[in-house]
C-alpha cells in the first residue's frame, strides 16, 4: 500500500516539493505518493484533519501556515521548542512536528558550498518565521558572532531574548536595526526576508559584505535585489534552492528512515 504525503500552503502552485520527493522516492525505492494541496487561509487545521482521516502519514507545511502547524503539535511532540514547524508526522492520532529548515540551510552552506560556519561573523536579515526557524541550527555551529537585523528591531530583540533565556552562556548574539550596520562587516550574510518576492531592496550598506563573504538568499529561481547588491560588492552569492532540497531530504528521512542523496536532485532542478 502506498503511503501518502503532501505539502500544504497558500499559494502552493509554485512548490517544487512534489518533484523533489518523487525523485527521492525513485532514488530510494520508497513506495510513497506526494502531492501539493492548497489550503484555505482559514482552513489549515481542517485540511490537516482531513488528511489524517484519509490515512496520510505526514505533511510538509509552507507559507503561511508554519506557526499554525506548531499550534497543532503537542509540546511534548515537538522536536524543536518554539519554532515554526514545517514537517508533520501523523502517528496513531498524534501530530508530531519538526523544523527542518535550519538543518537544510546549514547543510547547504557547509556541505554543498563548502563554507564552515564555525568562527565566522554571521548576519541574519529578518526576524520572521524563516529567520526563527534557522537561528538555533546556525548557533549550534558556533559562529564567532551572530547579529539579527530587522526593520522592526523589537522583533529581532525578541528572538535574541528567547535564545538567551535558554542559554545564559550564549556567545555574541545581538540584535540591531538596519540603520546601525554602517560600521559592521560579516563573513556570512543570510537574507531570510521576503523582499525578493517583491523585488524590494534592503536598506543595508554594501560594506557589510566582508572580503570573501558569502551572501545567501533563501529565495530561489530569481536574482533578487539582495543578490545583485552582494554580487556588485564582490561577495560570493548563493540562492536557496540547495536549502530547499536539503530540508526536504531531512523531512524524507524523518518520515522514512532513509536519507536520500541530494546532489542529483539539486542538479535536476538547476537544469530544469
Amino acid at each position: 500500500m502506498v503511503d501518502k504525503y503532501a505539502v500544504i500552503g497558500n499559494p502552493i502552485g509554485h512548490s517544487k516539493s512534489p518533484i523533489i520527493h518523487k525523485a527521492f522516492a525513485e532514488q530510494t525505492g520508497e513506495d510513497i505518493s506526494y502531492e501539493a494541496i492548497l489550503a484555505p487561509l482559514d482552513g489549515f487545521e481542517a485540511t490537516i484533519q482531513s488528511l489524517i482521516a484519509q490515512g496520510y502519514k505526514g505533511a510538509n507545511v509552507t507559507v503561511p501556515f508554519k506557526f499554525e502547524a506548531l499550534n497543532l503539535v503537542y509540546p511534548s511532540n515537538r522536536a524543536l521548542d518554539e519554532v515554526a514547524v514545517n514537517t508533520l508526522r501523523f502517528l496513531g492520532g498524534e501530530i508530531r512536528g519538526d523544523s527542518t529548515d535550519g538543518t537544510g540551510l546549514v547543510r547547504d552552506i557547509q556541505q554543498n558550498l563548502g563554507i564552515t560556519i564555525a568562527g565566522k561573523r554571521v548576519l541574519l536579515l529578518g526576524a520572521g518565521g524563516a529567520a526563527d526557524g534557522v537561528l538555533q541550527p546556525l548557533l549550534n555551529e558556533l559562529p564567532a558572532s551572530l547579529v539579527i537585523t530587522n526593520r522592526t528591531v523589537d522583533k529581532a530583540q525578541t528572538m535574541v531574548k528567547k535564545i538567551l533565556s535558554k542559554n545564559h552562556n550564549a556567545f555574541s548574539l545581538t540584535a540591531c536595526a538596519f540603520g546601525n550596520l554602517s560600521d559592521a562587516q560579516f563573513d556570512i550574510v543570510i537574507n531570510a526576508t521576503s523582499t525578493g518576492l517583491t523585488d524590494t531592496a534592503l536598506p543595508i550598506p554594501s560594506s557589510v559584505f566582508a572580503n570573501g563573504c558569502i551572501a545567501y538568499d533563501m529565495m530561489y529561481g530569481r536574482e533578487t535585489p539582495f543578490m545583485k547588491q552582494a554580487r556588485e560588492a564582490g561577495a560570493q552569492v548563493a540562492d536557496g534552492l540547495g536549502m530547499l532540497v536539503e530540508q526536504a531530504a531531512e523531512a524524507f528521512y524523518i518520515w522514512r528512515g532513509v536519507r536520500p542523496r541530494t546532489q542529483p536532485v539539486i542538479q535536476q532542478l538547476r537544469s530544469a
